[in-house]
């Protein structure tokens, strides 16, 4: 993924994820069809997301081809590479001691299907072949560790 798209993922606002994940359900789709779409969901106007179309456009995230008087959007990210960014990101600024809690904690508030369970204990299965007894705090300089 490139550095720009990756900036732009740390850029992306609720409301931007918001519309960007109808955009990654349809494929395709033209404003018209979005705005519907998201006003089912949202008593947002059209000038509102009309906006948050040129925002994710200009960020690189959505193109935008005119095919006669309508516009047509479509995402230039898949879904996966953006959620697994945003993930990354949130976790490249979490203390290295505290990222195994804060899974555990996710893993037990997310709902999860059988095959996302068995996947998980496969690949901490695998993880745990090599895992450290402890993994160092990385929060302060020379060292030091941070409360646990």
């Amino acid at each position: 993924m490139s550095e720009s798209l990756q900036s732009s993922i740390q850029e992306i606002t609720p409301s931007e994820w918001e519309l960007m994940r109808i955009v990654w359900t349809k494929g395709k789709l033209y404003s018209r069809e979005l705005i519907d779409l998201l006003q089912a969901k949202r008593s947002w106007s059209d000038s509102t997301i009309k906006t948050l179309l040129r925002r994710l456009v200009k960020k690189g995230l959505l193109t935008t081809e005119k095919q006669d008087r309508r516009f047509l959007y479509t995402a230039t990210i898949s879904e996966s590479d953006a959620m697994n960014g945003s993930a990354e990101q949130l976790f490249d600024h979490l203390c290295a001691m505290k990222k195994g809690a804060t899974l555990l904690n996710l893993v037990e508030h997310v709902t999860l299907t059988q095959t996302d369970i068995e996947k998980l204990q496969a690949a901490l299965s695998e993880k745990a072949k090599t895992a450290p007894k402890e993994v160092s705090c990385d929060c302060l300089p020379n060292g030091e560790q941070c409360e646990s």
